[in-house]
């Protein structure tokens, strides 16, 4: 069976890494070409895994550079690309938005457009050697918006972002949706909700409620706390995503999600409880949780209907928080005494 070669950007961050150990585990037959940036969400430490695996390259670049990307077609002819490179924290896109707007909108135009070319003859035509090619593109449900008490997001959900973040990935959705409307192109979208796990950037909440409590210093909380997400573990979302790229079908989105609605509060609490019990002290970590003033525009809740992915692919995501939640807080726990 001939080789595929797949491009992965944004391979050396969170959920990327993850995915990169997880497919390189499961399948023998691929080369992975990782490109990533290493801005600060990017780190190689979390690719220590499979740094000798001979099927693995990793190229520091940058996926606004239309040059380099074409280059990388033409060497190693890639058979996919999965599309994870993103600016992705909210109150970062709050203070420098162009940023957001650089990468996630151009930076996915470049890709896609560049893949077309390769792959493509011209609109609905597509090469004999890339019938299967396809083009997955990682996005969020805070496309989405807020929800209120009740519903979920579906993939009929209209768009309404609300921040500079979410607006700029409801951008390159479309984007990618019109390769597929307007050439043909085979491509495939995935929205997910809140990721958590091992490898997660010190600055996202749950990473942040474990360095803080084990420091000694205050564990910030928006606002009342009372902010609801739909947590994901993120091997889950992997296996998910391999499940999309694999055997999705070619124009459709699917959204990813936990079924694990907690508030940010009962996530400091739990953290906290799990904490006392393995690493106690003289007194709770709770007494360290501290309100700060909420974020701008902070959206209420986002809850995820998965039965799409559950019904047509079979997924199903398998821990729930409080298992998904112990073994990373064992995870972070390692990474901070080493």
């Amino acid at each position: 069976m001939k080789t595929k070669s797949f491009l992965i950007t944004g391979g050396a961050g969170f959920i990327g890494s993850n995915f990169i150990t997880y497919f390189l585990n499961k399948y023998d037959n691929i080369k992975i070409v990782n490109l990533d940036k290493l801005t600060y969400a990017g780190k190689l430490f979390n690719l220590k895994e499979v740094n000798s695996n001979k099927n693995y390259t990793f190229i520091k670049g940058d996926i606004c550079d239309r040059l380099l990307i074409e280059q990388l077609f033409k060497e190693y002819d890639f058979n996919g690309v999965i599309h994870f490179a993103a600016e992705s924290h909210v109150d970062n896109s709050i203070k420098n938005p162009s940023t957001f707007i650089d990468t996630n909108i151009t930076g996915t135009y470049n890709l896609l457009d560049i893949a077309k070319n390769h792959w493509m003859d011209s609109p609905q035509k597509i090469k004999e050697n890339h019938i299967n090619s396809r083009f997955h593109h990682i996005s969020t449900d805070e496309v989405y918006g807020s929800l209120g008490t009740e519903g979920l997001f579906t993939e009929q959900t209209s768009y309404a972002p609300n921040s500079p973040y979410s607006a700029s990935k409801a951008s390159s959705d479309f984007i990618v949706r019109s390769y597929y409307h307007t050439f043909g192109m085979n491509v495939v979208t995935t929205n997910c909700s809140n990721n958590y796990g091992p490898k997660q950037h010190d600055e996202k909440l749950i990473p942040t409620i474990i360095r803080k409590a084990l420091k000694g210093e205050d564990i910030p909380i928006y606002g009342d706390g009372k902010n609801i997400r739909d947590w994901l573990y993120v091997k889950d979302h992997c296996i998910g995503i391999d499940m999309v790229f694999n055997n999705g079908i070619s124009g459709e989105t699917y959204n990813i999600g936990g079924k694990n609605e907690r508030d940010n509060l009962y996530i400091a609490n739990t953290i906290c409880n799990i904490l006392d019990k393995i690493v106690p002290k003289n007194t709770s970590y709770k007494n360290q949780i501290t309100y700060v003033k909420d974020r701008p525009g902070h959206d209420y809740r986002y809850a995820i209907d998965a039965s799409k992915i559950e019904n047509d692919l079979q997924w199903k995501a398998k821990e729930n928080f409080e298992t998904g939640i112990k073994k990373t807080i064992d995870w972070y726990i390692n990474k901070y005494q080493e």
